[in-house]
This record gives structure tokens, C-alpha cells and sequence, in this order.
């Protein structure tokens, strides 16, 4: 993997680590179907609007099956899953069950991409799971139905993103949809399966100018420019690899809850931290026999 792309990763990292505490102040106030309806259309029309000044080809009629399929997989299934998860689970301890969605994007690449999963890989995911773990002190939650139901929800996203993963990988391949288009297209479908949840999720009462500037912010950033950059990302390095952004979320959420919200580091925050890095290095270092047919 390149220094470009690898940066890319760090930088995804970091505005995805934020958008974990932006749910915890937006949807308590807007509510989570109202909030992911939000975020994704936002995020569909500044990503549309793009596309098209840049010239770049939708096709909606001959892409609507596969942006149809991102939609529901990598936005409005995550999207809600994790806006409802804000309601009951801490946001580092969301960004943790976040980080399976590797395990499940190893897995997947190895079922539909034919991905060889080598012992290194596997350790590294393993160990970036552990480091997450070490990170929040997960374990520390108490157990009820919402926690449960949290967690359950947390997961299925994960699983959501890993699918999706796969499907731009097969798309994204030259003569395939152009990212930029995927990203855009992929957005407004979301939007458009949560659309018709709005009369039923309405809030008792207006969101404060703080909530509605995290989901705004949550929209541009966290889905707009994050979705732009990853998708491409997807179809050069592949789905295990990209998806191992999912180990660094965590260590960015604590930052973020530290420098805005000043949440303590702990000792276990450091230690983590360390252990994730380690995680990413074997994930994503390849051998360079391996590069070509990684690339391929």
C-alpha cells in the first residue's frame, strides 16, 4: 500500500471517529431514522452536485441495481444501525463493534472475491479486535434488552459495510462504474429506502442548532467526502485492507471525546492504541510477490 493511501486511511479514520460522537449529540434530540434520513440525503445531493460538475457519469438506469445494493448495505442499514446504537451504548464502545466489520470483510472476500486469507491477515484482524477491546474497556457495559439490541444492531451494520465492500469491489473493476458515481448514486439510494420513514420519526420537538450542525457535519464529511474517497479506495487496495480503517475509529473517537468533550486517557487507551497499530501493520503490509494479484 502507498504513503497516499495509507493516508487517506488515517484521515478517513479520523473524521469516521468523529461522527461516533456527533450521533451521541445529535440523536437524542432528532432521533435515529430521522437523523440517518438526514445525513444520507444531505450527503447524496453535495456527492450528486459533485459528480455532475465534474463531469462524471451517473447512468442511473443501468446503475440503479448495484447503487440500490450499496445503498441498502453500506448507508442505510449502518447508518441507522449505529444512530440507534447511540441511544444506548457509549460512542467508543459503537466504534469497537464497528471494527469487526474486517473480520466480516475477510470472510466475505474470501467467499465471493476468491481473497486468500493468510495467517497473517487473520492474526492481524484478530489482534486489531483485541486492541480495540483493550482500547475502550469494553466489557464494562451493563446488560440489558437496549444493550443487547444496541450491540445486535452494531454488528449487522459492520456486516453491512464488509457486503458492501464486496459488491464495489466487483463493480469498481475498469469499465466499471466510475467511484465518484458509486459514492453519489450509492447515497441518494439510501436516502431514498429511509425517506419513507420521516412522518414516523419526527421529533416532539425542533432539533437544537448544535444537533442539526452534527449532522450536517456527519453528511459533508463523515458520508459526503468519506464515501468519495473510500469507495476508490475499495477498488485499488481491495476490501480487506480498506476495511482495516475500521481498527483506528476507536483511537480517534477517544481523541476526539478527550480534546472536545475531555474524557480522561486511560492507561488502556495507550495500550490499545498500540496493539491497534500493530493490528494495521499486518493487515496491511502484503508481501511483494503478492502485490500484483492483490492489485490485480
Amino acid at each position: 500500500m502507498s504513503a497516499a493511501d495509507l493516508a487517506k486511511l488515517v484521515f478517513l479514520s479520523a473524521i469516521w471517529g468523529g461522527s461516533f460522537i456527533f450521533l451521541r449529540v445529535a440523536v437524542p434530540e432528532a432521533g435515529p431514522l430521522l437523523t440517518a434520513t438526514l445525513r444520507t440525503t444531505l450527503a447524496g445531493v453535495a456527492l450528486v452536485a459533485f459528480a455532475v460538475a465534474t463531469g462524471v457519469r451517473m447512468d442511473w438506469r443501468a446503475n440503479l441495481k448495484p447503487y440500490a445494493m450499496v445503498g441498502l448495505f453500506a448507508v442505510a442499514i449502518p447508518f441507522s444501525g449505529f444512530a440507534f446504537a447511540a441511544l444506548h451504548l457509549p460512542a467508543a464502545h459503537s466504534a469497537v463493534l464497528n471494527a469487526t466489520a474486517p473480520l466480516f470483510g475477510a470472510v466475505f472476500s474470501m467467499i465471493w472475491l476468491a481473497e486468500r486469507l493468510t495467517l497473517q491477515k487473520l492474526a492481524g484482524l484478530v489482534m486489531g479486535i483485541a486492541g480495540v477491546a483493550t482500547l475502550v474497556g469494553a466489557g464494562a457495559l451493563k446488560i440489558d434488552a437496549g444493550t443487547l439490541a444496541a450491540v445486535a444492531a452494531c454488528l449487522v451494520a459492520a456486516a453491512g459495510y464488509a457486503l458492501s465492500s464486496i459488491i464495489v469491489k466487483k463493480t469498481g473493476r475498469p469499465g466499471g462504474i466510475p467511484p465518484i458515481a458509486m459514492a453519489a448514486g450509492s447515497l441518494v439510494a439510501g436516502g431514498a429506502v429511509l425517506l419513507p420513514t420521516v412522518p414516523f420519526s419526527l421529533p416532539p420537538a425542533m432539533p437544537s442548532f448544535t444537533a442539526l450542525a452534527c449532522i450536517t457535519a456527519m453528511a459533508l464529511l463523515s458520508s459526503g467526502l468519506a464515501q468519495a474517497l473510500f469507495i476508490p479506495l475499495i477498488v485499488k487496495v481491495g476490501p480487506t485492507r480498506a476495511m482495516s480503517v475500521s481498527f483506528l475509529i476507536p483511537l480517534f473517537s477517544m481523541l476526539w471525546a478527550f480534546l472536545f468533550l475531555h474524557e480522561p486517557v486511560t492507561p488502556s487507551t495507550l495500550a490499545g492504541g498500540a496493539v491497534v497499530l500493530a493490528a494495521m501493520a499486518l493487515v496491511l503490509w502484503t508481501p511483494r510477490r503478492d502485490v500484483p494479484r492483490e492489485n490485480a
